[in-house]
């Protein structure tokens, strides 16, 4: 069952609404808050907890006070730090606790990468709606990024291991063998460079560790580290020519050409959708606001306003892609620095080259697989991923009791009315976002699909929504035409959600209610950058066309 908690949020099917990661996040908190009641927990050290509360602080002060930016934030960086209350009560279990981290990922990747095979031969269409149809050669489970799909298949791997090293029984073994075969299809069936970097990283560290311990044990003696005995060394480099031979089969199993993992290696990403090119770009934004940022949130607002030198992401970009610059780009340098410098130095300090425990080398492979991703995407927006982040924060660093008053501290934090109060209100916060998230998803929804009571005067109660009061206002937005008599309080609105989605929806409003209200000046600039960052949707919006296919 704990396990099972930990697999469920990357197997979460719900997907309704204007977000699609929002049912998966409120699965995942609703996991935590039993994890809290099935797991004693136990308490971080004091530098996760003033790792976890800068980054809080942070993020409150460059939000102009509005709750709507900050207060998802700290919610998310809360639940972290509960998920690493369960990792520190992890470590004090022993092996059989380590093992529902191992499970949970274990089940969840195997699970997942046969959704991924399905998918990528087109044969999930009966499974509807338990996972979803993609294009022919996509393949991510119900993670819909084929990044994120490979990153869980990297971390069921690293479980595989662990549970290869701690279970001696040769029948066990064998099972693992064919587990880690699957994950390596799921993995070059999910054609995902990053996914290839975790692999090549999981390889190379596993086989170090078995290389050493394979040393150690000549020195020791006959039968000694037989309770962590990873595969000969030889056998997982085996790995790497095996992944390269699948990514070459499987295009040619499928019934039309599809792109494999050879040719993205070969091609590269198409065009002007390179990281580099949005890097660049990001880089630019960081250098004209270098200290305090653009503000939590604010990152897609200044890619559509800035005019760059050169070559332009061609789409909106909320994310920098790479965790220090995106804090950089909203928060400033500094603000990057001392988070991302500060969880680098607690890593260093802990030393992880010279680790020995099984457990505490599985948490580290994780953790891993998870930064490495960071680099280069956003797992940590996604709740599976936040999950199995705190998890290993608590792990990693568990506070140490030493003093009789520290032991006395400890027991009244462990008391078991504190998991169930936490419980409790994480419960209750789930609760709530839940109601007010379908509540306001009814407006992006047909008449006759809404709940009954929403079927009338929809926006006018949805309005009434303070946590995705900037979701209310897009969809307001959207399915208000612009007139004389509206112009002012549209141009205001469109100020605004601009901020939120700068989308070609948005700006067409903003541009027309700024002509309706004199404002010709701006309407013409809105137009320039309009034509600059969306050239294709500029063109149809001058032929009277709509921007977008969704357009109400």
């Amino acid at each position: 069952m704990r396990a099972g908690l930990v697999a469920f949020p990357f197997l979460c099917p719900l997907v309704a609404g204007p977000s699609v990661q929002a049912w998966q996040l409120f699965a995942t908190w609703a996991c935590l808050a039993a994890l809290l009641l099935a797991i004693p927990p136990g308490a971080p050290t004091r530098g996760i907890w003033a790792w976890l509360a800068t980054g809080m602080a942070v993020v409150v002060l460059s939000s102009n006070g509005s709750p709507a930016l900050w207060l998802p934030v700290v919610v998310v960086l809360g639940a972290i730090a509960a998920a690493a209350c369960v990792g520190a009560g992890i470590t004090r279990g022993g092996p059989s606790a380590a093992a529902v981290l191992a499970t949970g990922i274990l089940a969840a990747g195997l699970v997942s990468a046969v959704l991924g095979l399905l998918q990528y031969y087109g044969l999930a269409e009966p499974l509807v709606p338990w996972t979803t149809t993609p294009a022919l050669g996509q393949a991510y489970g119900n993670l819909r990024q084929r990044n994120q799909f490979a990153t869980l298949i990297s971390m069921a791997l690293v479980a595989a291991l662990w549970i290869h090293a701690a279970q001696p029984s040769l029948q066990i073994r064998r099972w693992l063998v064919a587990a880690a075969l699957l994950l390596l299809v799921a993995a070059a069936a999910s054609t995902s460079r990053t996914g290839l970097l975790q692999l090549l990283s999981i390889v190379g560290a596993a086989t170090l560790i078995a290389w050493r311990e394979r040393r150690a044990g000549h020195g020791e003696g006959k039968g000694s580290h037989l309770h962590f005995a990873l595969p000969p060394p030889l056998v997982l480099l085996a790995m790497i020519p095996i992944y390269f031979a699948i990514a070459w089969v499987l295009p040619q199993l499928t019934a039309s050409e599809v792109e494999g993992m050879m040719r993205r290696l070969q091609e590269g990403a198409p065009g002007d959708h390179t990281r580099v090119i949005l890097w660049r770009n990001v880089l630019t934004l960081i250098a004209e606001h270098p200290w305090t940022g653009r503000g939590w949130g604010e990152l897609a607002f200044a890619h559509y306003s800035t005019l760059y030198s050169g070559p332009r992401f061609p789409e909106i970009l909320d994310n920098a892609h790479n965790l220090p610059l995106h804090l950089a780009v909203e928060l400033g340098i500094p603000a990057s620095v001392l988070i991302c410098g500060g969880f680098s130095w607690m890593v260093l300090a802990a030393q992880p080259w010279r680790e020995r425990d099984p457990a505490r080398l599985m948490a580290w492979g994780m953790l891993g697989a998870i930064v490495l991703h960071s680099l280069l995407e956003y797992p940590l927006w996604y709740g599976p991923f936040q999950l199995v982040f705190g998890l290993c924060l608590g792990m990693l660093w568990p506070a140490r009791v030493v003093s009789s008053r520290q032991r006395l501290k400890a027991r009244w934090l462990n008391a078991p009315v504190l998991p169930a109060v936490a419980a409790t209100a994480l419960a209750i916060v789930v609760g709530y976002a839940t109601w007010d998230y379908i509540r306001i998803s009814q407006i992006y929804l047909p008449r006759d699909e809404r709940l009954p009571a929403y079927e009338d005067d929809t926006l006018a109660k949805a309005k009434k929504s303070w946590l995705f009061a900037r979701q209310v206002g897009f969809a307001e937005l959207t399915l208000t035409r612009v007139t004389a008599a509206n112009a002012a309080e549209m141009h205001s609105l469109a100020a605004r959600t601009l901020h939120f989605s700068p989308e070609p929806r948005v700006i067409v409003k903003l541009i027309e209610s700024a002509e309706l209200t004199g404002r010709d000046q701006e309407a013409w600039e809105q137009a320039e950058r309009f034509r600059i960052a969306f050239p294709a949707e500029y063109e149809r919006w001058l032929r009277g066309q709509p921007v977008d296919a969704r357009s109400p």
